[in-house]
């Protein structure tokens, strides 16, 4: 993989050992972890590629006298040959012992607390060393639901049960800037040359303590490319609905993670393959199942995203979460249509109200990603409006390009026939006598002011009545 690495991982009689033996494979906590020390000299993690302001923290630490480790998905990527962009560090310094070294620096959370470390823009996140659970640290004890749930966990242990507390063997590396040698405790410098996501523990155990975890596997999984373990992924679509009983506020920064990491598509491959994509997006699933343009429609919006943040360009949750449920407001319209009686338009509202109320329940979508979503969906309805003023309404709209991109995106997944979008992409780009002109064709051919380019019928204008009322007297009379 890079210099050194597999030549560590094969020397003769000493490949690495895992956390668990044979004896105890599902040992967990229980288990007595083995570290393994991979030398500066055969490793690529350069500190010309690590943040500053993480180097910083750690000599900071070190130098008041604690332990400190770069630890996690910086150092996972870093081995992989990637650069990092999250820097988190885990020290044997309590939260409050941090806040006292960096005054930019505030603690955050209840069930797991930790410290954030500001410089500039960028955070750097301070852990302390997890114990083992059931143990006490200055007052502090772990709490667990019946169902394995883990409440509260701010009970302090050493590096090695901190390691073992972590949830992926790749995400327990420790890089030290004393020796600038990385640790493995965990097996995960092996897992890491053999690309599998493994978790450390008895899966079943570790998902019932936190059902983000099936997340998390997914989104590596797709991310890097890896295989699951047999053993990890085994329990997670029977365990999937443990998601139900996360805060939607959660499960909301999660699906951003997800989907806004470059890799939307192959997570919701993932997500679906696993029966997860069902915990995060229900009625979505449904109408995946149920409408034949929907799968496509959902997989293009998501390569797109995939596509620009590659290029470095802006994406926006709005359009994301725009995509994933209008299959369902697709689907119940003509339902509610029919039901109350009411014209598509109307009908399309009540259905979007319904389609976001439902999906809050399981994942928050704050105002400001809701209410644009509303419009690129309530603007799918103006866009067949071709005449008049209306026409120049809808294109100095402020949504009008994310719903443009919206209708393009509907016709290439076949939910409608090709044909309005290239009419908006010619209008955008015409002189005064071209926009007339186009106006004009489409004014032209059978009305196409109703919804979807279907022909709206006019109301007959009412007739004044005569009034009753006598005339009055003239000057004649």
């Amino acid at each position: 993989m890079f210099k050194g690495f597999s030549r560590f991982l094969q020397r003769p009689g000493e490949r690495l050992k895992t956390l668990f033996n044979p004896e105890s494979a599902q040992a967990g906590e229980d288990a007595t972890p083995t570290r393994k020390v991979l030398p500066r000299d055969e490793h690529n993690v350069s500190r010309q590629n690590l943040s500053e302001s993480a180097l910083k923290v750690l000599y900071r630490l070190n130098g008041a006298g604690y332990d400190a480790y770069l630890v996690g998905g910086c150092i996972r990527d870093s081995l992989l040959g990637n650069r990092p962009k999250d820097f988190d560090v885990a020290t044997n310094a309590t939260p409050d012992e941090v806040r006292q070294l960096f005054r930019n620096s505030r603690i955050i959370g209840r069930r797991f607390r930790i410290v954030h470390v500001r410089f500039g823009r960028e955070v750097i996140e301070v852990t302390t060393f997890r114990g083992r659970h059931g143990e006490e640290h200055a007052g502090n004890v772990s709490q667990q639901s019946d169902d394995g749930l883990l409440l509260r966990d701010n009970v302090w242990g050493s590096v090695e049960e901190d390691a073992i507390r972590r949830d992926f063997t790749v995400n327990a590396l420790y890089y030290s800037v004393t020796d600038f040698a990385i640790h493995d405790w965990t097996g995960g410098l092996q897992d890491l040359d053999d690309r599998v996501l493994r978790m450390i523990g008895d899966p079943e155990t570790r998902y019932r303590e936190d059902p983000v975890r099936m997340l998390r596997a997914a989104r590596f999984a797709a991310k890097l490319d890896f295989r699951i373990a047999p053993e990890t992924e085994a329990p997670i679509r029977e365990l999937a609905p443990l998601l139900l009983q996360i805060p939607p506020a959660r499960l909301f920064e999660e699906v951003l993670k997800l989907f806004l990491s470059g890799h939307a598509l192959q997570s919701f491959r993932v997500l679906r393959e696993r029966g997860l994509f069902a915990m995060l997006f229900p009625e979505s699933d449904e109408a995946l199942n149920e409408q034949p343009w929907a799968v496509k429609l959902v997989e293009q919006a998501l390569a797109n995203t995939d596509a620009r943040i590659a290029q470095e360009r802006p994406v926006t949750p709005a359009f994301l979460f725009g995509a994933l449920l209008w299959p369902c407001v697709q689907q119940r319209t003509p339902r509610i249509a029919h039901e109350q009686d009411l014209p598509e338009i109307p009908a399309q509202q009540a259905a979007a109200q319904q389609v976001i109320s439902r999906q809050l329940q399981h994942t928050s979508i704050p105002k400001r990603f809701s209410m644009p979503m509303r419009d690129i969906w309530e603007l799918q309805q103006q866009l067949p409006r071709r005449r008049g003023r209306r026409v120049f309404q809808t294109l100095e709209h402020p949504r009008f390009r994310a719903a443009y991109d919206f209708l393009l995106l509907r016709e290439e997944s076949g939910e409608l026939t090709p044909g309005l979008g290239e009419w908006w992409t010619e209008f955008q780009k015409a002189d005064d006598d071209g926009q007339r002109q186009l106006m004009a064709d489409a004014d032209g051919g059978p009305p196409a002011d109703g919804p979807n380019g279907k022909p709206r019928r006019r109301r007959p204008r009412k007739r004044r009545r005569p009034t009753n009322k006598p005339t009055p007297p003239t000057l004649d009379d």
